[in-house]
């Protein structure tokens, strides 16, 4: 389960690049009820969603050459540098090489063996989100890859997660848990893409929801799609998959009680 306390490892941010913040803060807003604080041309127009005035994840333009819009999921690191290297000797890519960001923290951008995009975040004055597992903000980040064994190995070099192989739904999903964490700390999974899958690596952030479809169909109202209709998974909860008016993929689900 995600938490705000967070532990070396652990997802602690999540943000959407896009190439138009309007309409998709305006898609966000009439999903989520989320509002946008933004903090102007000297941080790159870059803005954070809130959920009851508190930081539930972030938006801002397309940075880097040839990219599409995008969710990018945050790992929580206490040394960026040192992640950036250990990304590195694990097979790994340094897209945005560690950086300042003001007082708020420090931040790298990498792609994995797989060739999915991620990131870590090291915490200052900016700790991540506020809010967790609730409707309304991330409860769950899932890679989709067509490398799952390599990646259950890159991960665990990069930052120590433990996995567990459980069948679901005809495959096998890996579901990732913190360093010595054990089941209790499970934040994540790995979904395995059947070549030739002819879709990206990516990591796919999950939005807690109160009812699946009604999200799903209000998604479309606002201008998004739905790549996958509502679906039950049992002792899970109900999910779809979206895509936002700018092309960004992300999921939702009303979660098992």
């Amino acid at each position: 389960m995600l938490s705000t306390q967070f532990a070396p490892g652990a997802p602690n941010w999540v943000d959407l690049g896009t190439p138009d913040l309007g309409a998709v803060t305006a898609f966000y807003g009439g999903l989520f009820d989320w509002e946008v604080r933004g903090h102007g041309p000297d941080a790159g127009d870059y803005a954070e969603f809130l959920l009851d005035g508190r930081r539930i994840a972030g938006v801002g333009p397309l940075t880097e050459e040839g990219a599409a819009s995008a969710w990018t999921v945050y790992f929580h690191t206490t040394d960026a540098d040192a992640t950036a290297k250990t990304v590195e000797q694990a097979g790994g890519a340094v897209r945005v090489p560690p950086m300042d960001v003001f007082s708020e923290g420090r931040m790298a951008a990498f792609t994995d063996p797989g060739g999915a995009p991620f990131a870590s975040w090291q915490p200052r004055d900016h700790p991540g989100f506020q809010r967790a597992n609730v409707p309304g903000t991330l409860c769950w980040a899932e890679l989709h890859t067509p490398e799952p064994d390599g990646s259950r190995a890159f991960y665990g070099t990069v930052y120590g997660w433990e996995a567990e192989e459980r069948p679901f739904a005809g495959i096998t999903y890996t579901v990732l848990h913190l360093a010595d964490g054990g089941p209790e700390s499970a934040f994540g999974g790995i979904v395995g893409l059947a070549p030739p899958a002819g879709v990206r690596a990516h990591w796919l952030p999950y939005f807690e929801v109160e009812d699946c479809d009604e999200t799903a169909g209000r998604s479309e109202s606002l201008g998004g799609s739905i790549g996958l209709h509502p679906v039950e998974a049992e002792g899970v909860g109900r999910f779809a998959r979206l895509t936002d008016p700018c092309g960004a993929d992300f999921a939702v689900i009303t979660s098992a009680t």
